[in-house]
């Protein structure tokens, strides 16, 4: 009887935040995920994946990564000035460390911003 009416008081909880098994932290189980299955299939209503991006440097041996060309730079800072990352811009891990290095210097001789102004 006692044990019933705890379970009516508390409701059907096991352990700590009402959760069961491990894990901890934010969020639910595994059960209240959804489907995050892997693939790349859209028809199904899973997640694509677009084409593989590839590093602009690595593609064309000509272009060179240079502090001076402010144009090509900005295509790596976003609107915020914050340098885009690897993931994103698809450089390879030498040619982000030169561009992030191109951005700097870019940034000290002011051809490109740090920050954005912020109008109020």
């Amino acid at each position: 009887m006692a044990n019933s009416r705890l379970e009516m008081a508390f409701g059907d909880r096991a352990g700590a935040g009402g959760r069961t098994g491990g894990g901890g932290g934010r969020g639910g189980g595994r059960e209240d995920r959804g489907d995050r299955g892997g693939g790349g299939d859209m028809d199904r209503g899973g997640r694509g994946f677009g084409r593989r991006k590839v590093c602009r440097y690595c593609a064309d041996n000509n272009l060179k990564v240079d502090y001076k060309n402010a144009a090509d730079l900005k295509y790596f800072v976003t609107e915020r000035g914050k340098i885009v990352p690897r993931r994103i811009s698809g450089n390879c891990a030498r040619h982000q460390r030169e561009v992030a290095t191109a951005i700097k210097r870019g940034r000290n001789v002011a051809l490109l911003p740090y920050t954005v102004m912020q109008h109020s």
